[in-house]
């Protein structure tokens, strides 16, 4: 006997459901909504990855700090801006600080663009570099006088900064010489100089300029959202606004600039 198998058909009054697509108004309204989202969320994720980027830069100084300490407890005085060749730390000021402060006993090729002294937020397109490197930081040699006369009428002794001694005879390099560091004892409140902030150049200085020069380089006001990150001789930290660095002429803004603690606003 033949046993038919029966299949399930649909069966004739039931209807088939349609599946209904976005009509192209809905996908505009879509899109629009996502575009709202994202410009509420943007700015707040740049905030975010800036204020990160401070912070990273902030850390850097602190390492900085420790290494600058452990440089003056060992030879009671600040590194000079260039030791000469036959002194007991030759080398720029940086690679003072990392061959005793870091005890790095041969720098690093390029060392101002790595590690500690690289800043996350700094501009790399900036004019002033050394040794074709951008330096995310500089040393404040010269104190309140940014030494805006020609280049003949410079005159080390009398920097106000950290930038050291003329030594008789002395050379880093041919044509260049080379400088006796400041002494401990030179620095009166280390706690109120600064030693090294954010090279808005590329160079290695931190120089005292006036509020136009800053904004003239793209990024720099905006580096750390208009403040700017200080190292003191101590060895801590602080952010102040770019403006309170370069504007203010109080005695108290003053002062952070010379090691005499003293304003010498005859030199602006």
């Amino acid at each position: 006997m033949r046993i038919l198998h029966k299949f399930p058909f649909p069966k004739p009054n039931v209807s088939v459901r349609k599946v209904r697509a976005f009509t192209l108004l809905e996908l505009l309204v879509v899109i629009a909504i996502i575009a709202i989202l994202a410009a509420l969320l943007l700015p707040a994720l740049s905030r975010a990855k800036a204020k990160a980027h401070q912070i990273s830069c902030v850390a850097n100084l602190h390492q900085q700090g420790i290494g600058l300490q452990i440089f003056v407890a060992n030879n009671h005085a600040y590194p000079s801006f260039v030791a000469p060749t036959n002194s007991d730390n030759p080398d720029w000021w940086f690679n003072q600080i990392s061959s005793v402060g870091f005890g790095i006993a041969k720098s690093a090729t390029n060392l101002m663009n790595k590690d500690v002294w690289r800043c996350p937020s700094a501009p790399i397109h900036a004019a002033s570099k050394y040794d074709g490197v951008f330096c995310s930081y500089g040393y404040n040699v010269w104190g309140v006088d940014t030494q805006r006369r020609p280049s003949s009428e410079y005159n080390p002794t009398n920097a106000l900064g950290l930038y050291g001694h003329p030594v008789s005879g002395a050379t880093f390099s041919p044509g260049f010489p080379g400088f006796a560091p400041v002494n401990e004892s030179e620095v009166a409140v280390p706690a109120d100089m600064m030693a090294i902030g954010d090279s808005l150049f590329g160079g290695i200085r931190f120089d005292h300029w006036d509020m136009l020069t800053p904004t003239r380089i793209g990024r720099s006001m905006a580096r750390h959202q208009g403040r700017i990150n200080v190292l003191f001789c101590d060895g801590h930290v602080e952010s102040p606004t770019v403006k309170y660095v370069f504007q203010d002429t109080s005695d108290a803004a003053l002062v952070r600039w010379n090691r005499d603690h003293q304003p010498h606003r005859d030199s602006l």
